[in-house]
């Protein structure tokens, strides 16, 4: 395992919570955004959340990531 592979275990880990949908998955798991956005932040649930969130706030760097990743096997092979 070489450190490409974990690079692309964790695109796809964001690729993974990029997708989620908050009305579909999250709000009825208890993971909506509206239920930690006071203090309680700082809990792992909440930390948890925020990194969905942000993951979803950067789909378009994602999404370059994602081609960058394609064009790098497409020619490396």
């Amino acid at each position: 395992m070489g450190l490409w592979t974990l690079l692309e275990g964790c695109l796809l880990l964001a690729n993974a919570l990029a997708i989620l949908n908050e009305d579909r998955f999250l709000a009825r798991r208890g993971l909506s955004f509206s239920e930690f956005s006071g203090g309680r932040t700082k809990s792992f649930k909440g930390q948890l959340i925020g990194l969905v969130y942000a993951t979803q706030y950067l789909r378009v760097p994602l999404i370059m990531l994602n081609a960058l990743c394609i064009f790098v096997k497409l020619v490396s092979g």
